[in-house]
C-alpha cells in the first residue's frame, strides 16, 4: 500500500470514529507503531488531525477549529525550516524553554525522535504531549489556567512557577518583529508578559518567527529586539534589516 493510500484510510477512520489509536492502526496496516506515529505527525502538520497520547483525534473534536489550529496549518514549510535551525542550537546539557508557538510544535516533532537526553521546559500542551513520548527527554511542564485559543498556559499561576527556572536557552514566539523600531509584539497581553519574563531569566534567547512577521507590529509590545540574543527565520533578510540588527547586537540566523 502506498503511503498516500494509508493516510487516506486513516483520515476516513477519523471522519467515521472521531479518533484513531496508534496500536490499532499498526495492526490494521501491518506496519510498526513508529511508522504510524510518523504518519500522524505528517497529517497533523498538514492540519488534517490532532495528535493525542496514543493516537489522534479529528480536528472537529477539538473545539472545531481553534485559533491554534489555524496558525498551525499556515506557512508549514517555513515553520519546519525555522524549527530545524532552532534544534541545531540546542545542547543536551542545557535547559531549553519552548514557548507557546506553532514553531515550537515543529521543533517538538524533531526532538520527539531524538536519541539525545534533552531537558525541556514548556507551557504548551502540544509540546508536552509530543515530548512525553520520548523517555530520554527530561520534561518540565508549567501548567495553570489553560488558554484554549493559544493551546497553552499563560496565567499568573503559570508565571509564578515558570519564573523559578533559569533556562540556558529560550525560544520565544512573536506575532511581530520590527527590527527598525526595536520592538517585539504579541496580540495576547498575558502571553506577552510570559515571553518578556522568559527572555529576562534565560541566559540566551532567540525569537523564532517566519519571515512574514519581520517588520510587523501588533498590539502589545513585550520586549525590545535588542533584549534577545538572536532571531531565527527562514530566508535571508534585506541588507538594511541585517545592518539594523547588527547595530542592536542581535544575531540573525537565516535558515534557508
Amino acid at each position: 500500500m502506498f503511503l498516500e493510500e494509508r493516510h487516506a484510510q486513516i483520515l476516513e477512520m477519523l471522519a467515521k470514529d472521531g479518533k484513531v489509536l496508534v496500536k490499532e492502526l499498526a495492526e490494521k496496516f501491518g506496519v510498526t507503531e513508529d511508522s504510524i506515529r510518523k504518519d500522524l505527525s505528517s497529517l497533523e502538520m498538514d492540519g488534517k488531525l490532532r495528535r493525542t497520547y496514543g493516537g489522534a483525534v479529528s480536528i472537529a473534536e477539538k473545539l472545531q477549529m481553534t485559533e491554534a489550529n489555524r496558525r498551525r496549518i499556515s506557512d508549514v514549510e517555513a515553520k519546519r525550516t525555522v524549527a530545524a535551525a532552532a534544534v541545531k542550537l540546542m545542547q543536551p546539557q542545557d535547559l531549553i524553554f519552548l514557548d507557546i508557538s506553532t514553531i515550537s510544535i515543529a521543533a517538538a516533532q524533531i526532538l520527539e525522535k531524538s536519541d539525545s537526553n534533552y531537558k525541556i521546559l514548556t507551557n504548551m500542551v502540544d509540546v508536552l504531549v509530543m515530548l512525553a513520548r520520548n523517555p530520554k527527554i527530561e520534561l518540565f511542564f508549567a501548567g495553570g489556567l489553560i488558554n484554549r485559543s493559544r493551546d497553552g498556559f499563560s496565567d499568573g499561576l503559570n508565571l509564578e512557577f515558570i519564573s523559578r527556572f533559569r533556562p540556558d536557552v529560550a525560544f520565544i514566539g512573536a506575532y511581530g518583529v520590527d527590527i527598525k523600531k526595536n520592538s517585539l509584539t504579541s496580540r495576547d497581553t498575558a502571553g506577552g508578559i510570559h515571553k518578556a519574563r522568559m527572555i529576562e531569566i534565560s541566559k540566551t534567547s532567540y525569537v523564532i518567527a517566519e519571515s512574514r512577521k519581520i517588520g510587523v507590529e501588533s498590539t502589545y509590545s513585550f520586549a525590545k529586539v535588542s533584549d534577545v540574543t538572536g532571531i531565527i527565520t527562514e530566508g535571508k533578510l534585506s541588507d538594511d534589516l541585517t545592518a539594523a540588527a547588527e547595530k542592536l547586537g542581535v544575531r540573525i540566523i537565516a535558515a534557508e
